[in-house]
């Protein structure tokens, strides 16, 4: 299988969605929006953007409209955030939420965006203690 024809696997949760996506991307890019961080609870999320008939899908997420445009999908089962889609932006496509991907190392982030509303600590990362494991 050549790179261009690579597929990565991801799923929630729970299990109850799974999916198939290529490897090569639009864009994969760290979001630190305030929409994006209210909907995960996680500081930033990282969306991938691929053809909408790319994605491969076995299961049914529930649709949530964030906004006018704006309609987030996740598992109805156990609340995890998958896709993300807005015809008005980027028609025909859909972002993946690389935290869900199995192998989140097979799609490197390229970018991050809506840096202006970053969690200010979130600048200092490489500054703070790090451990492998939870700490004793």
């Amino acid at each position: 299988m050549s790179d261009s024809a690579a597929r990565a696997t991801g799923q929630c949760h729970c299990g109850a969605i799974h999916y198939s996506m290529p490897t090569a991307v639009e864009h994969h890019a760290l979001c630190h929006c305030q929409d994006c961080r209210r909907h995960s609870g996680a500081p930033m999320v990282g969306w991938a953007l691929v053809g909408r008939d790319a994605l491969e899908l076995t299961g049914e997420p529930k649709t949530y409209a964030s906004s006018e445009h704006g309609r987030r999908l996740f598992c109805g089962d156990c609340g995890t955030g998958l896709f993300y889609t807005n015809e008005a932006i980027f028609p025909g496509q859909i972002d993946v939420q690389t935290g869900t991907l199995d192998d989140p190392d097979l799609i490197p982030a390229q970018a991050q965006i809506q840096t202006a509303e970053r969690i200010g600590w979130m600048e200092k990362l490489d500054q703070m203690p790090a451990f492998e494991r939870y700490p004793g």
